[in-house]
């Protein structure tokens, strides 16, 4: 597993729109249809990473402890199928209703929303206040498979609870880290 870092940009660019199948639903899901009142995570995650396997968990606890809180969320997977068959539309929808997901599960087939949010692994996190602007792009907490720190999701709650006080985020932030995306050949982007 290539342990691949987040890609860090100048915060305050716009959120890209996109319109993806959402696994369980068999609909199409925008941006704008997982849209909060004070904010939208975007995550980029996928079934069998190792990174995303260790903080599931406090995944679906953020999701269920903010949806109701004017924070949206959405997770899409753009991993390869091909070459990681674990990651295929039918592996995601279920594990979706096995987590009981609070979020939509996107199938980013073409991978153009990897590449429009530059996620570049698995769990990638981006995070847009009420007007669609980024203002974070950083890692959930400190725990790392292998490492004794626990998985509470400080960093990412940290962030939410400002937008939710609507008080200014912290420009510094430590990248996610994770496995990389699994990029189809002759698609990997140059970033």
């Amino acid at each position: 597993m290539a342990r691949t870092p987040t890609v860090q940009l100048e915060l305050g660019y716009k959120a890209a729109d996109f319109q993806l199948p959402n696994v369980v639903s068999g609909n199409s899901n925008s941006f704008s249809d997982v849209k909060g009142e004070n904010g939208t995570v975007v995550m980029f995650i996928c079934n069998h990473c190792p990174f995303v396997v260790h903080v599931m968990d406090e995944l679906i606890r953020i999701g269920n402890d903010y949806k109701d809180r004017g924070i949206g969320f959405v997770a899409i997977s753009s991993n390869d199928v091909a070459n990681y068959p674990d990651d295929a539309p039918e592996k995601m929808k279920q594990l979706a209703e096995t987590e009981q997901f609070p979020f939509p599960y996107l199938y980013d087939e073409t991978q153009e929303a990897a590449k429009a949010y530059f996620a570049a692994c698995t769990p990638d996190f981006s995070v847009f206040d009420a007007n669609d602007t980024c203002v974070y792009r950083g890692q959930l907490d400190d725990s790392r498979p292998g490492n004794s720190e626990p998985v509470n999701g400080k960093d990412l709650r940290n962030v939410l609870d400002l937008l939710i006080a609507r008080k200014e985020v912290p420009t510094e932030q430590r990248p996610s880290l994770g496995c990389n995306i699994k990029w189809k050949q002759g698609n990997e982007p140059s970033y």
